[in-house]
């Protein structure tokens, strides 16, 4: 890993660790997910930009929130997610995932983790592998860089759950075939349990 990269992954935390503390100070619901969460459970860093979910209801306080630390928010025309820039590094706020509103339910399951010294609500392992794979399709289809960032997660992921949350996208359940054919499984994922999400 070159110093540039270096670089920038700490510039990322650095904006990770100013919103999220502001976040959590001004009392925001919300969990962080995407490449630091997956960094924050033991993946390698993988840092392009900060995602956290949150309730939709929540989106106002944030916006305020990171505005008044300094952040460049932005609207932009998909109707899931707001932005924020801290110096031109983004911040993803998504209050929605393929037509699944993000709930208190599913921040209820996040974990208090450590992420850039600070610590802050987590995914847990199972939605955040869920919240990648709903979103494949034709035009995102991104499985190898999804594969590193699975693969260390495995072992704390739930995937007869992901399997039954998933089985109705071709994309996600031949992902899951993949990582059968690598041996990143053990064997084929029977769905089971609850197939709604979160």
């Amino acid at each position: 890993m070159g110093s540039h990269s270096h670089e920038v992954t700490d510039a990322i935390l650095e904006t990770l660790k100013r919103a999220g503390s502001g976040l959590k100070d001004a009392g925001v619901r919300f969990a962080l997910a995407g490449g630091c969460a997956a960094y924050a459970r033991g993946a390698a860093p993988s840092l392009h930009d900060v995602d956290f979910v949150l309730p939709q209801e929540d989106v106002p306080a944030a916006l305020e929130t990171l505005r008044g630390l300094g952040f460049v928010t932005v609207k932009p025309p998909e109707d899931w997610l707001v932005k924020a820039y801290d110096e031109g590094r983004l911040v993803d706020l998504i209050f929605s995932i393929c037509d699944h509103p993000i709930t208190p339910k599913l921040l209820a399951r996040a974990e208090p983790m450590k992420a850039s010294a600070v610590i802050l609500p987590v995914l847990e392992a199972t939605d955040l592998v869920i919240t990648w794979l709903l979103p494949l399709s034709e035009h995102s289809c991104d499985y190898g860089s999804l594969l590193p960032q699975v693969r260390a997660l495995r072992e704390q992921v739930d995937w007869k759950r992901v399997a039954a949350v998933a089985q109705d996208s071709p994309y996600a359940l031949t992902f899951l075939t993949l990582l059968e054919r690598l041996d990143v499984l053990s064997g084929p994922v029977i769905p089971e349990g609850e197939s709604s999400w979160p």
